[in-house]
């Protein structure tokens, strides 16, 4: 049965929008917002030449940039500043995360409260920094190495003052992309960062699209692998939705307690989500797979098979290529890794079931302390293997469906999931907003009445 909050939600409709200015001020911030970071995706890095930026996507094709490429909304492959977009903030945000469940030192500064969480925060800066600043030098690099090995000069003036001004440039860009998500965080709707990530996924769809109807019409794809295509990701994003929402429900129940009903028992549920890890997972297993193959490209050099270690890059180069069966094989093995390692990092047992314990509750049929923390690891364990796998096929079936059906473009599944996770989020934010306009109606119209019977 719904509760009440649940059914004043579904009651929700343009109207009661209408009234909501806060509201709306907090989705034209965020649109504003938006559009900036498109508008800045377009801005190139000095010194570079616009034509023969070409060459380094055809060059570059299956690498780690491609991944990246797709979250920046395609400012990589047109070198803008933003051309790192927000993933080096992500990745220090992920170490630094896990550092805190692995370091005592950290982990007392995460309990210290606001002024912990303002710390940790400062030191994730400090890591984006730095991995922009390592990144954005072997783009450099790469990118004097494509002119010269092509013989179509990339870099104007290729030298220290270029790699140096690039390096500034890039770790400017992607500053202003975090301080642009902490604000679309504190003064629009939904999570900053994870909306400016799908801002630049959204933007590649219409390309994607139109590739997908032009395949159709000129032929090169057969119209039933067209109608398969469709129908699959139709049922993907349905079967996302339905797995983020789902949820392993532990019944607690607290000591009884004096009411006008007499002694009653507080009964409450601990929501554990059948995907614990979200989306680092693939974007880990992804980017591990896919980084010895772009290292090779960064390089600008050409490998020869006259040793034994250019035999190897050239071997490596060819069975991680995507749809290959050990590319599909380790991309499987290392999102089942990150999920659990990941779910163990976000949900301790041990915390949890100390905390039930302090404040008096426990599972009913289960004894407080020790028992409660091996029951809730023992679900926990269980429903990860669900998540785990629900993502293994999120992930790998888009990858079968390219190379089984050799279609022209890529699908991916981590993207999907990203945008699927963020809509319904930003959908659960705007829901929330709206019922708390609605309720703050009602505590106006309450004192209204209650002034007039006075």
């Amino acid at each position: 049965m719904a509760s009440a909050a649940d059914q004043m939600a579904q009651s929700i409709n343009l109207a009661k929008f209408a009234k909501a200015t806060d509201l709306k001020k907090r989705l034209w911030f965020t649109i504003g917002a938006l559009i900036v970071f498109r508008l800045l995706s377009f801005v190139p890095l000095p010194g570079i030449d616009p034509t023969a930026l070409g060459l380094l996507s055809q060059r570059t094709t299956g690498g780690v940039l491609d991944f990246f490429n797709t979250f920046s909304g395609g400012a990589l492959s047109r070198m803008s500043l933003i051309a790192l977009g927000v993933m080096p903030y992500i990745t220090a945000s992920i170490v630094v995360q896990l550092a805190t469940s692995l370091s005592p030192q950290l982990a007392a500064i995460k309990k210290e409260g606001e002024s912990g969480r303002k710390k940790l925060n400062q030191y994730t800066r400090y890591g984006t920094v730095l991995l922009t600043a390592i990144q954005g030098y072997f783009i450099a690099v790469g990118l004097e190495a494509l002119g010269a090995s092509n013989g179509m000069q990339a870099v104007i003036e290729p030298g220290m003052l270029f790699r140096i001004n690039a390096v500034v440039s890039l770790i400017g860009g992607t500053m202003f992309l975090m301080w642009l998500g902490e604000q679309i965080t504190s003064r629009g709707i939904g999570n900053g960062v994870s909306l400016i990530i799908m801002a630049g996924i959204v933007a590649h769809l219409p390309t994607t699209l139109v590739n997908l109807l032009e395949g159709g019409r000129s032929g090169s794809l057969d119209p039933i692998k067209l109608i398969g295509i469709v129908i699959a990701v139709v049922g993907l994003v349905l079967f996302i939705c339905f797995m983020e929402r789902a949820q392993r429900r532990i019944l607690i129940q607290y000591p009884k307690r004096q009411t006008q009903r007499g002694m009653q028992a507080d009964r409450s549920h601990l929501p554990l989500k059948i995907n614990t890890a979200g989306v680092i997972p693939p974007i880990f297993a992804s980017s591990l797979l896919l980084m010895p193959l772009t290292i090779s490209q960064f390089a600008g050099q050409r490998v020869a098979g006259e040793s034994k270690w250019g035999d190897f890059i050239i071997a490596l180069n060819q069975y991680l290529q995507h749809g290959s069966p050990v590319y599909m094989a380790l991309y499987a093995a290392g999102i089942i890794f990150f999920s659990f390692f990941y779910t163990a990092v976000v949900f301790n047992p041990e915390e949890t079931a100390d905390n039930l314990k302090r404040y008096g509750g426990f599972v009913p049929g289960i004894r407080p302390g020790k028992n409660t923390e091996n029951y809730f690891d023992y679900v926990l364990t269980r429903i990860t293997v669900i998540g785990a796998a629900y993502l293994t096929v999120i992930c790998l079936l888009p990858e079968y469906l390219v190379s089984a059906l050799s279609i022209p473009f890529y699908l991916g599944g981590t993207s999907l999931l990203i945008v699927v996770n963020v809509t319904m989020d930003t959908v659960t934010q705007i829901q929330s907003h709206l019922l708390a306009h609605q309720y703050g109606d009602l505590i106006k119209k309450a004192k209204l009445k209650g002034g007039r019977l006075r």
